[in-house]
């Protein structure tokens, strides 16, 4: 049974500490926002913030067991445990809360790692929960800057940012999320080429 939004914030909230739903709270504002801003579904949106991070306090064991029970990804725990919870969570969203709309789990799967071909929803999502406002890591004034400019260019600085973070802890590297971000790059010089190549009409007057 779908639950309402009040029985669904409810149901995530009590899986964190206080501090992480004020994060969570951060991701729901900046998600409508960015909706707003780049045509996305405000509603839809919201919905997946709110349960983006449900699993995220849940023991690891907990995280590797439903998804090698369930069949999920299990490339997945080759990787460091942080990624986990983004497909817990999606499972746990279209099991649990009864959310069947496939944009919204998607966006609650990748909003950790992206992917290639990410929907508008999942920029939304991604990108929300790398700039709400109570994030405060280096590099984030930047990400918050290019989100200004277009979700692509933002989710790039974001990228950007953990991948570096990676390198200097030498750390592996999740392939999806490079294959992200060279994705959005590739649809950034296609958007740039084609804003080249469209003819200027002319303005003759009267």
């Amino acid at each position: 049974m779908r639950l309402t939004r009040e029985q669904l914030i409810e149901a995530v909230s009590s899986q964190m500490p206080a501090r992480r739903w004020q994060h969570t709270l951060g991701v729901m504002q900046s998600a409508i926002e960015l909706a707003e801003r780049y045509g996305a579904d405000p509603q839809r949106a919201e919905l997946a913030a709110i349960v983006h991070d449900v699993a995220k306090y849940w023991p690891v064991h907990r995280q590797a067991a439903v998804i090698a029970e369930n069949g999920l990804n299990t490339d997945l725990l080759n990787y460091d445990a942080p990624l986990w919870h983004s497909e817990v969570g999606a499972h746990v969203a279209e099991q649990e809360y009864g959310i069947e709309d496939r944009e919204v789990i998607d966006a609650i799967r990748y909003h950790t790692s992206g992917r290639e071909e990410m929907t508008l929803l999942d920029k939304v999502v991604c990108l929300a929960d790398y700039i709400e406002p109570g994030r405060d890591f280096p590099g984030v004034a930047l990400i918050r800057e290019k989100a200004l400019l277009s979700l692509e260019e933002g989710l790039i600085a974001g990228f950007d940012s953990t991948i570096r973070v990676l390198l200097e802890r030498g750390q592996t590297i999740f392939p999806t999320t490079v294959l992200a971000r060279n994705d959005l790059l590739r649809q950034l010089a296609t958007r740039e080429q084609a804003a080249q190549t469209r003819p200027v009409t002319e303005n003759k007057g009267g």
